[in-house]
């Protein structure tokens, strides 16, 4: 994984980027809409749920476009 992070910095250096590192910690249990975590799946016997639905926004996610839009928000955010 080093080496694929030096990578990352050295070609967006180069190609005028910015490369920053994210914590991807709770991204897919996290609302991407409201924020909220109370009714995301969690834990191992989570992980196998790939649609759940926030009852605080009343939104559909599916899990790994939803921890995508969490960490991208994030990244922005820093900028």
């Amino acid at each position: 994984w080093f080496e694929i992070k030096r990578q990352l910095n050295y070609k967006c250096a180069n190609a005028g980027c910015h490369y920053i590192e994210v914590n991807e910690a709770y991204s897919t249990q996290t609302c991407s809409c409201c924020g909220s975590r109370q009714d995301s799946p969690k834990g191992r016997s989570g992980l196998g749920i790939r649609v759940w639905f926030c009852r605080s926004c009343k939104t559909t996610h599916q899990r790994d476009v939803n921890g995508a839009k969490n960490i991208l928000a994030v990244g922005l955010g820093r900028l």
